[in-house]
């Protein structure tokens, strides 16, 4: 995810808001419609992070600078409030980063509301941006590439060369080459997918992982971007407004993903007791946040 400076994090002080009977609600406004999200008790110092900008109005006025439709909609950078048309941004920030929190029960679903960063070269710990988020739109996996969710993709290069180098495995490698020559990258990796259980089998690595139902209903229900997931910081979700994302993802975009036309947004947080947002929102809290 195209991401902003690379300083060293400042520590914040964060509330523990696990047990606690009230939360905040998230109201992100835009020419487009407002969005409602939740952030995650189980992400402290992000969620504490955001809050404290939102209050200070740090999101108020920019733009939502990058947007890749069946992707996600990206915002935060402070240079962009009085950015001139065609400007590069994606590089501002408040002056610090924040450590990764990662969660593997949170991860990459629609409405996913996470944290951009710089790549792994220049920020190996994965750690945050300080206020560049990006909120995915992603798309719907099928049911027949439900394995897709379960590759360990590293492991799987790092064996699949060896695989289709078998003599055995001759009519392998000859079908992903023509796949791969023709141009049919959906194809190309299909059968790759299709090859995991294979590939274990004979390598002995294990190359598919345990996931979640809750994962794999999500993913071939709403859809989402996954192979994301364990990369970047998921901390809240977007509870209410799932058309404005896709409504934000399907703008014109000039060439470095940023929309033709300017779409900003103006941040706002309330609190409100857990019950409350349940009966006004759906929202449904673990029930170890709503014991006390």
């Amino acid at each position: 995810m195209k991401k902003i400076l690379a300083v060293t994090f400042i520590s914040i002080i964060f509330i523990k808001t696990g047990a606690q009977k009230k939360d905040f609600v998230v109201t992100i406004k835009t020419n487009y419609g407002e969005m409602i999200a939740i952030l995650y008790d189980e992400t402290p110092k992000h969620k504490q992070n955001f809050i404290k900008l939102a209050k200070e109005h740090y999101f108020d006025s920019l733009l939502f600078h990058r947007v890749i439709q069946n992707f996600m909609i990206q915002g935060g950078d402070p240079n962009s409030k009085k950015a001139k048309s065609g400007e590069s941004l994606g590089n501002g920030g408040p002056g610090y980063t924040i450590d990764a929190e990662f969660n593997s029960k949170l991860f990459h679903k629609k409405g996913a509301l996470a944290a951009a960063r710089l790549g792994d070269g220049q920020n190996p710990t994965k750690a945050s941006s300080g206020s560049q988020f990006y909120i995915v739109q992603g798309k719907i996996i099928p049911q027949a590439q439900i394995n897709s969710l379960r590759i360990d993709q590293a492991k799987l290069n790092s064996t699949l060369s060896k695989f289709i180098s078998k003599s055995e495995n001759k009519s392998i490698y000859d079908t992903l080459s023509k796949l791969y020559g023709t141009g049919k990258t959906d194809a190309f990796n299909n059968k790759i997918i299709s090859l995991a259980d294979q590939v274990e089998k004979e390598t002995g690595v294990k190359i598919l992982k345990d996931i979640s139902q809750e994962k794999i209903k999500a993913y071939t229900t709403v859809g989402g971007t996954p192979h994301l997931d364990d990369g970047y910081t998921v901390f809240g979700e977007v509870i209410k407004g799932l058309d404005v994302i896709d409504k934000i993802a399907a703008v014109k975009t000039a060439p470095g993903d940023r929309p033709t036309e300017d779409i900003r947004m103006f941040v706002s947080i309330k609190e409100m007791s857990k019950k409350k947002i349940k009966k006004e929102y759906g929202y449904i809290y673990p029930v170890s946040s709503i014991k006390k």
